[in-house]
């Protein structure tokens, strides 16, 4: 088996393989360790990747795809406007994928017994993933598994190393930071936590450079218009200067000072006024140091978070080591030092620790396995035969020796003896006396692949023919004891039937992978074999409990009425939900129906990403109204209690709504989005801690709705039954009940009962679900229930309007407000 690590990084890409023993790097054809992740396509159609590419890419942008990897898992469109040239993020990578696996010899890449490990950053969610598995299909690389790239550098770090201890892999690369806690005993390695940021890298750095420098100087220094960012005219102006933006940065990890330098040769562009542009600034490390002491801030608030999930100080570890790109600034890497307490080191090489640690990762796993699981670490050999002959024994071990138990089924008669020979060296154990449980220590005189040979003598010292007499151990670089999940995982279930919405977890974070379980649920309302309808199973990333729409919508495993010819899955029918989340984090489901004998799998099952995904060209809305949501909720939070934190996310959530309507900038508008993410995950936190206020803001809010909106509409009976909840509702409160949040939910559901029978309402609340179509993960599911509802609409056939809107409801993923009565699974949890 051949064994190959690739780090498809945002700005450079690398590929390595490895032998069991040994680690070998493999250059791109100007010789250097990395390969920058660009394409570019000319006029005539001709196609270069690497560093080409990225050099022709400063001059002609509009030919030109970069930075990809940060909206992969997005339905994001990559454009090169001036070949008429749309892609997406996973033909752009799979492209580069192509590129690095071409630089291996041909018996490694054209070998049946090839398996690829590729990295992905721990903040990934399973869209990213499964979006960069599908680039690996379209560039043919066969076998494939996803690693985390903290996991890749740490076994990386482990190959290096000499010594035991605890570490922290401070991994900052072009596009993401992540962080990981490692603990090393005689090469065995425990994940104890990992975190990160996932905007935050190299690529921020230049672009601050760029904003911060390089614009308000061609402003002071030419006539260009207020507008020139989004200026087509000045469009290749901008990418010329973000790539002299990061060659200047690149030349300070060396030197004090550098120049943002271009000539007027250079850029052949003249301002409003005819003059022809140039660009002449001095740049200092004082400067670049200034400008990213934000996101270096976020990057040790980062390690402090994850150093603190791991229940450890920074007394406790003994050295920071430092992969990435940006990592080579050794200011950078002096302040984050400092900032930690912990002392520094430089044990890899931080361009191509994350691929050569991928490499090694590869040899682990168990490539006949579907789900990629890693080779056991134990080994039996059954000799057989008359004695009933077996020996026990560790088949994958970082050690340099491993150890051999004999077991016996019956009983061996005097004089029988056994030995056991290294075919790689030559030694040998000599005959020792055969009983049960005896055992030898082995030497495995290399890395990788140990073969000894058993011999059994009987009492006469004749051979006893064995059926088989061959035993092999790996003497690996490195060893992965506990990998832990980077994101809590949970299917959106109801807690009983007509219940309150909850996550019904199937991995949490810190959880030890892979993971396997079982988890059974009951459908809320049936399903006939050709309908359309569906059973649907949302899953959410994250930890917030209420709301739980405030978590991160991952994915929708579906089970359709065309998936099965015939039969009904009737209302309270079981669903027997078998998962695994791997090694890379990745889910697979498979969902069991036993009241028609049928399965589905989530090979085929899960929603097609491409309908799914978000357009962060087109993401300005969805960020404008998250934004102001969120912030509403904050102010309204602020009014009754006082947190250090609501500054924290107020200062978030002012980023995200600078965000102007109509920004076509897709990294601006995803930062914004991960911002409003933050900020959520704030208010998460205070909720808990101070749960009594805001219980009571939330139940004051209810109230106040039903009175302004829901009274008058009310029958007598309607409002005190209202009443009378509300009653309840704050008695759970001073009592610190867990029942408070059914209670609201309840409340919440009456007020909306009596809106339903209101033909305003459901005109309404159509007119809203066709209007936000984000909230949908199936863009042309929603165009046809809208279409629908518009002709149910023009025909005043209200009851048809009633049933598009509750269809429309059951198939969004949340919303920017708290009407959740509607929208949610259509499973219970059994």
């Amino acid at each position: 088996m051949k064994y190959v690590g690739i780090d498809l990084g945002t700005t450079n890409s690398t590929i390595c393989s490895y032998d069991g023993e040994s680690v070998r790097l493999y250059k791109s054809p100007d010789q250097n360790d990395v390969t920058p992740s660009a394409i570019f396509i000319d006029k005539r159609g001709n196609k270069y990747l690497g560093k080409r590419a990225y050099d022709s890419a400063a001059k002609n942008p509009d030919n030109a795809a970069t930075k990809f990897k940060r909206m992969i898992g997005t339905s994001t469109p990559v454009k090169l406007a001036a070949v008429n040239i749309t892609m997406t993020p996973e033909e752009c990578s799979a492209e580069i994928l192509k590129l690095c696996f071409g630089y291996l010899p041909e018996e490694i890449r054209n070998s049946g017994e090839t398996g690829t490990v590729i990295t992905v950053p721990a903040a990934f969610n399973q869209m990213q993933k499964d979006a960069t598995l599908a680039a690996a299909e379209m560039a043919g690389l066969g076998s494939v598994a996803l690693m985390q790239e903290p996991v890749a550098a740490v076994m990386c770090v482990v190959k290096q190393r000499k010594g035991d201890g605890v570490f922290l892999v401070f991994d900052l690369g072009g596009g993401t930071l992540d962080i990981a806690i490692a603990e090393s005993i005689s090469g065995r390695v425990s994940l104890l936590a990992h975190g990160g940021v996932a905007m935050c890298g190299g690529t921020d750095f230049d672009r601050s450079i760029l904003d911060n420098i390089v614009k308000p100087w061609l402003i002071s220094n030419f006539d260009v218009p207020e507008d020139f960012s989004v200026n087509q005219k000045y469009k290749s102006l901008l990418r010329m200067c973000l790539w002299a933006s990061e060659k200047a940065k690149i030349e300070l990890s060396a030197k004090e000072d550098s120049v943002i330098s271009l000539t007027e040769a250079d850029l052949g562009i003249s301002d409003e006024s005819g003059s022809e542009i140039y660009v002449d600034i001095p740049f200092t490390r004082n400067t670049l140091d200034g400008l990213i002491a934000g996101k270096v801030d976020e990057s040790i608030q980062s390690a402090r978070e994850t150093l603190e999930k791991a229940g450890l100080s920074p007394h406790d570890v003994e050295r920071i080591v430092f992969v990435g790109g940006p990592t080579q600034y050794k200011p950078l890497r002096d302040r984050v030092a400092f900032e930690m307490g912990i002392a520094s080191s430089t044990d890899v090489n931080p361009m191509t620790a994350v691929a050569e640690g991928a490499a090694v990762f590869a040899e682990s796993i168990d490539w006949r396995s579907q789900s990629r699981g890693r080779k056991s670490a134990r080994g039996t050999l059954s000799a057989g035969g008359s004695l009933a002959l077996s020996f026990n024994y560790i088949a994958r071990t970082p050690d340099s020796k491993a150890k051999i138990v004999a077991k016996l089924g019956g009983s061996a008669n005097v004089g029988v003896e056994f030995q056991i020979d290294s075919l790689d060296t030559g030694w040998s154990s000599g005959r020792i006396t055969l009983k049960d449980g005896v055992a030898v220590e082995l030497n495995l005189a290399k890395p990788g692949e140990n073969t000894f040979k058993v011999f059994v003598f009987d009492s006469k010292g004749g051979p006893v023919a064995l059926q088989d007499d061959r035993i092999v151990i790996s003497r690996t670089a490195a060893s992965i004891d506990a990998i832990p999940a980077s994101h809590s995982i949970g299917v959106e279930a109801r807690d009983k039937l007509g219940g309150r919405l909850i996550l019904d977890y199937l991995v949490r974070e810190g959880d030890q992978l892979p993971k396997k379980g079982t988890k059974t649920f009951k459908t809320e309302e049936s399903l006939k074999a050709g309908s359309t309808g569906t059973i649907k199973f949302k899953l959410w990333e994250g930890s917030i409990s209420d709301p739980i729409n405030d978590n991160r919508f991952i994915g929708m495993f579906e089970i359709k009425g065309s998936d099965f010819d015939d039969a009904v899955i009737a209302a309270g029918a079981e669903l027997i939900c078998e998962y695994e989340i791997l090694d890379s984090g990745n889910i697979v489901m498979e969902v069991s129906v036993p009241s028609i004998g049928g399965s589905f799998h989530s090979g085929r099952n899960y929603y097609s990403r491409q309908e799914g995904q978000i357009d962060y060209t087109k993401a300005s809305k969805l960020v404008e109204e998250q934004s102001e949501h969120t912030l509403k909720r904050l102010e309204d939070m602020a009014s009754k209690i006082d947190d250090l934190r609501l500054e924290q996310a107020r200062e978030k959530l002012e980023q995200a709504k600078s965000v102007m309507i109509g920004e076509s900038d897709p990294e601006t508008a995803k930062q914004a989005m991960d911002n409003v993410q933050e900020a959520k995950r704030l208010l998460a936190l205070m909720r808990q801690e101070h749960l009594k206020d805001i219980r009571q803001l939330e139940l004051d809010k209810t109230v106040e709705l039903f009175d302004q909106s829901v009274h008058e509409y009310a029958r007598p009976s309607e409002v005190n039954a209202f009443e009378n909840l509300v009653k309840t509702a704050q008695r759970a409160i001073g009592n610190n009940s867990r029942d408070f949040e059914s209670h609201l939910d309840d409340l919440r559901g009456k007020s909306f009962i009596i809106l339903w029978r209101q033909d305003w309402f459901v005109i309404a609340r159509f007119k809203w679900l066709a209007k936000d179509e984000y909230l949908f993960p199936d863009a042309r599911e929603h165009a046809q229930l809208v279409a629908v509802g518009v002709e149910a609409l023009n025909a005043n056939d209200i009851d048809k309007l009633r049933a598009v809107v509750d269809e429309l409801d059951s198939v969004r993923i949340g919303s920017v407000g708290d009407d959740e009565m509607m929208a949610g699974a259509n499973i219970v949890r059994s």
